[in-house]
């Protein structure tokens, strides 16, 4: 019957509503009216399961199932090509349905009537493995496939097409009811004392997977293929344990095992299977292990390419997706984009937002990109803003390490004078000069905005925040400027020498002098709030957290300062020359001296905690960051060192190293960037020190060519460069290093 209520091209559905009784009576007409009643009675029970597999977690009857379903004989006959030519175009052409040339090919091997194994060949599986007689082996042959037979025969046919009953090892009966095409199973189990327990699942929606109903057939599920292509459920056969075989059934649908059709099975086989199906557990390991042992590596191979594919499941998709993310999580972002391309389920999880903001905060970036900005590449289908910002970033990043270096931007102003100091914020650039002033510069133009003009002497410090900034000079003041209109708004009188340091915190900041003393300004109101009176020489370096000062002198001591109370509250004192550089995180205090020595304090306490040896020179410059401490020395090498052990990760050096001493260095998650005498700007490796490249190379370098200062952003790097003989013209080189978000 290829209607409704049969198995047809719509894989074998069949109605059971109360509306198509009368039909379903009238197409089985030719076995029985007792026979349909009895069919129609308890396929209107049935609702719940989409497979064998939702069986498996009812509570209570997973092992029964698994004894019923596991071991187990279905059998089928050749079609005559009578029947063949009655197979519907449909059936035909369904990419999921079995082709009956492949049937024919199969049976070539089995013989018409051999019955084929539930576990596609596994030792022990079928009624042989128990010992059970050839006769009924023979008796599902009559009833499942054959339609002509009997009416006795009927009966046990009525029972397997629609439901099968089992003993028990507790005397109950357990009948199994199923339908293809509105794949779903219930199943009945029946009590000692007769009464009928009724087992109901909810029909659930699964994701397609293999099989014909889109899903692998379950462990106990095959397909037979008789005159009319259905699908049944053959004779039961008890098993202690799921057998290979089973789960290559359960995950592999319809696809059929290898076969080796040119040697004939040896007449000892079956007899071999049946000893080694009667052996325990260990016996049977043990027999393999000795068998692999006397296997060619040709046989282990196919053993290989059989065995591993089984164990291979895309568990990610049967996950629920908070923890299908968690797993993913723990990915590398260049895994997740290769996890992306493998499935639309994997690209879905792969593009969640929250899952690749994560990685943006672990590599740093604060901010998602703005969508609005890009053309979606697929219509309809959400991509994630943070990992777009991810993505940029990436191509930044290697924009640094092997893009093309543009022609910079070069902007000149100082004529022949030296850039004492320098500053880059958003796209304003702020260069100090000997020549008493300081020039406002465009980042994207390269445009002068502004000349700061006001100062009598050089300018040797200064510091940037947003439209504000800060300045000391030669003559003894400090100057607050409007960036923007280029105003002076304060000029701060009270240092009786040059002021050579500062350093900016919120409104306040703080400058340290020649004369050997401290100052803590307002920035506002350009007020004087403290004097630090302690130093005995000039103060080369400060530091300021908004709570503490702490400065290095060239009385080659370092101070901790109170500023409310204008008291020292630690001498940190061990170094044997001038200290000419500090770092301060506000638990650690870096400073680095004359005497070649680099040494960590605790602020609180004012103890040394380390003293890093290993550069040659004076120590000019160094930047702290995550207990990750960079260092450019004057003996043109540049360190890396962990100041919780102070361990020497890194030396920046080898063929590619400086010629010449270091001048400044800044560095990034991925990078450090140093400049030196020898005019020359290079790139390394943080986590390697290797050399990348050079960014910037002077035709004078080594002949007075120099770089003096670099400041460098996300995207941009400024150098400020020039010569103290004439061989190099004063000026600020811009690198660009962004893409391009058309």
């Amino acid at each position: 019957m290829s209607g409704p209520g049969g198995p047809g091209p719509g894989g074998g559905k069949l109605d059971i509503n109360r509306a198509g009784v009368a039909e379903l009576e009238g197409a089985l007409s030719g076995i029985g009216r007792r026979r349909a009643r009895g069919i129609v009675r308890k396929r209107e029970e049935l609702k719940g399961f989409n497979s064998l597999d939702d069986l498996l977690h009812v509570k209570g009857i997973t092992t029964r199932i698994l004894e019923l379903n596991s071991q187990r004989m279905t059998c089928r006959r050749r079609p005559s090509s009578e029947e063949a030519a009655r197979v519907s175009p449909g059936l035909q052409g369904d990419s999921k349905a079995p082709a009956p040339q492949v049937v024919a090919e199969e049976e070539d091997v089995l013989g018409p009537w051999e019955p084929e194994r539930s576990g596609k060949g596994s030792p022990g599986s079928g009624p042989e493995a128990d010992g059970s007689s050839g006769q009924r082996a023979q008796e599902p042959v009559s009833s499942t496939v054959c339609g002509e037979q009997e009416e006795e025969e009927e009966e046990e046919e009525e029972e397997e097409g629609s439901c099968y009953s089992e003993e028990g090892e507790d005397g109950s009966n357990v009948y199994f009811y199923y339908t293809i095409g509105e794949r779903w199973i219930d199943y009945l189990q029946r009590t000692e004392d007769g009464g009928l327990l009724r087992h109901v699942r909810p029909k659930m929606k699964r994701k397609s997977e293999n099989g014909l109903d889109g899903r692998a057939l379950s462990p106990g599920k095959k397909l037979c293929k008789g005159s009319e292509y259905s699908r049944t459920l053959g004779p039961c056969m008890p098993s202690p344990t799921t057998t290979f075989g089973d789960l290559r059934n359960a995950k592999a649908g319809q696809a059929r095992r290898r076969r080796i059709p040119s040697v004939a099975p040896p007449p000892e086989l079956q007899d071999w299977l049946r000893t080694f199906q009667r052996w325990s557990g260990p016996e049977k390991l043990l027999a393999l292990d000795e068998l692999i042992d006397r296997c060619e590596p040709s046989q282990i191979k196919y053993m290989m390419q059989v065995i591993e594919p089984q164990f291979q499941r895309d568990f990610i998709s049967l996950l629920p997706k908070e923890l299908a993310l968690y797993v993913l999580s723990f990915l590398e972002p260049r895994d997740l984009l290769r996890a992306a391309q493998t499935c639309r389920y994997w690209r879905v999880l792969a593009e969640d937002n929250l899952l690749w903001r994560e990685k943006c905060r672990e590599e740093g970036i604060e901010e998602p990109l703005n969508l609005r900005k890009r053309r979606l590449l697929s219509p309809g289908f959400m991509y994630s803003p943070w990992k777009f910002a991810f993505m940029r970033q990436h191509k930044i990043d290697m924009n640094w390490r092997s893009g093309e270096l543009k022609a910079p931007k070069v902007l000149k102003g100082h004529d022949d004078h030296v850039i004492t100091c320098l500053q880059f914020c958003g796209n304003r650039i702020v260069s100090g000069s000997d020549d008493n002033t300081l020039k406002v510069w465009s980042a994207v133009t390269g445009e002068c905005v502004q000349t700061l003009v006001g100062h009598t002497g050089g300018v040797w410090s200064s510091q940037m925040r947003d439209s504000i900034v800060i300045s000391g000079s030669t003559d003894r003041t400090l100057k607050v400027w409007n960036a923007d209109t280029g105003e002076c708004v304060h000029t701060l009188y009270g240092h009786t020498s040059t002021v050579r340091c500062m350093h900016l915190h919120g409104n306040r900041v703080v400058s340290g002098s020649r004369d050997a003393t401290l100052r803590l300004w307002d920035i506002e109101t350009g007020q004087c709030l403290h004097v630090l009176m302690g130093h005995v020489a000039a103060v080369r370096c400060v530091q300021y957290d908004g709570h503490k000062v702490v400065s290095g002198a060239y009385d080659y001591t370092v101070k901790v300062w109170d500023p409310e109370s204008e008291s020292c509250t630690h001498t940190l004192q061990g170094h044997t020359n001038r200290v000419y550089s500090l770092q301060f995180d506000g638990t650690h205090i870096v400073s680095g001296s004359l005497d070649t020595s680099i040494r960590v304090w605790d602020v609180e306490s004012g103890n040394c905690l380390h003293t890093l040896m290993g550069h040659q020179s004076l120590t000019s410059g160094m930047e702290l960051r995550d207990n990750i401490l960079v260092s450019g020395n004057a003996d043109s090498t540049v360190k890396i060192w962990d100041i919780k052990t102070g361990q020497c990760l890194q030396t920046l050096q080898g063929p590619s190293k400086h010629q010449s001493a270091v001048t400044c260095l800044q560095f990034s998650s991925k990078f450090v960037v140093t400049s030196s005498d020898d005019g020359t700007v290079k790139l390394w490796d943080l986590k390697t020190g290797e050399f990348v490249r050079n960014l910037v190379a002077l035709e004078s370098g080594g002949s007075g060519g120099v770089v003096w200062r670099i400041r460098a952003s996300n995207t941009k790097l400024v150098c400020a460069v020039g010569s103290r003989n004439g061989t190099e013209e004063t000026k600020l080189l811009v690198l660009d290093f962004d893409v391009d978000l058309k």
